[in-house]
């Protein structure tokens, strides 16, 4: 079984189907001990510093990984991925554009998916089976949330381990819900928590470069209960079909459709403030004024560039924007009290 990488969440259900092993290039990357150097290959082949780092870090992944080809995500991700792409082609790697449709067009969409399942030589019925495959698993990975935000049972940082996992399954759909339910069976072990209390965030944004981000975070009286994007990549909606599923996946559209799936979740979660974390050279930055303008609560955002640790500047910055938090959060409880 061949190995396909891929830039960003795609319809992951076509790759299943035709016998292929997925691979987000991301997660590979981001989880590698060698994540440093795989930047510093890309640098040292003659991409520009001023290049995503995540670009970066995919092309130095693709010198050490076996893939029989990538599929780059060309509309819907990175602005870079187009010219990551044509630098593979060049360097003798087999690249399939995806494109999501900008006007989350139904018709485009079907032709987008239509167009990849004849390039792997799969029919509808035979996706539609591995779809339903795949939704026993994001069943799962909802329950998972559920614990979150509503039980308190599992920590930000462990939704979104779980949660990011999802775009590819790790690889193998099969392990990964054994691992799930290995951990569902754990979680609901674990002593109940009182009556939520304390400050409940929301994590905006794509994941984030630093891998000790959560642990600066969460603490006692601290949780992040919302991954907004990390969300997006488990299809929490279980639509019906390929086509609307891919349609309802926030991420690759306008900030506007991603903000109606963010208020919801906000006022069903009760949300006290947001941590946006936007990557350095990303044009998703320019997005962080309109989250900041329709947000109903704080927003604390953070800008990461290489995977190493949180620098001291951004954990102090993190601290005064918690203890912000929580001034507001003991005053406006004690003026409901008083009523």
């Amino acid at each position: 079984m061949g190995a396909v990488g891929f830039t960003t969440s795609i319809p992951v259900e076509i790759l299943l189907a035709a016998g292929s092993r997925p691979v987000d290039l991301n997660n590979v990357f981001i989880s590698s001990p060698q994540a440093h150097s795989f930047v510093r290959k890309a640098e040292t082949n003659g991409f520009p510093s001023t290049c995503c780092a995540w670009m970066r870090g995919i092309y130095g992944v693709l010198s050490t990984v076996e893939v029989d080809e990538v599929i780059a995500v060309v509309r819907g991700d990175c602005s870079q991925t187009q010219a990551l792409m044509e630098v593979l082609q060049m360097e003798g790697t087999r690249v399939y554009p995806f494109a999501y449709p900008y006007d989350r067009s139904s018709q485009a969409m079907e032709g987008e998916l239509r167009k990849l399942r004849e390039h792997f030589h799969v029919r509808q019925d035979e996706v539609d089976e591995a779809k339903r495959n795949l939704d026993r698993i994001r069943r799962k990975l909802n329950r998972l949330d559920l614990l979150t935000w509503r039980d308190g049972l599992v920590s930000g940082e462990e939704n979104h381990r779980f949660l990011v996992a999802s775009s590819d399954m790790n690889g193998d759909p099969w392990a990964f819900e054994r691992e799930v339910d290995a951990f569902l069976e754990e979680a609901a072990g674990r002593a109940p928590l009182p009556a939520p209390e304390g400050l409940r965030l929301g994590y905006l944004g794509v994941p984030p470069i630093w891998q000790d981000l959560y642990r600066k975070i969460e603490r006692p009286g601290v949780r992040v209960v919302f991954n907004e994007i990390q969300r997006q990549f488990s299809m929490p909606y279980l639509a019906p079909t390929m086509e609307q599923q891919y349609l309802e996946f926030t991420y690759p559209y306008e900030v506007f459709f991603r903000l109606e799936d963010i208020e919801r979740e906000t006022a069903r979660r009760g949300l006290d403030g947001f941590v946006h974390y936007t990557q350095t050279f990303c044009f998703r930055q320019i997005e962080d004024k309109i989250l900041r303008q329709r947000l109903p609560n704080p927003v604390l955002t953070l800008e990461g560039d290489r995977p190493e640790p949180l620098d001291a500047r951004t954990e102090t910055r993190i601290e005064a924007f918690l203890e912000m938090l929580q001034r507001e959060k003991g005053t406006a409880t004690a003026a409901g009290d008083g009523n």
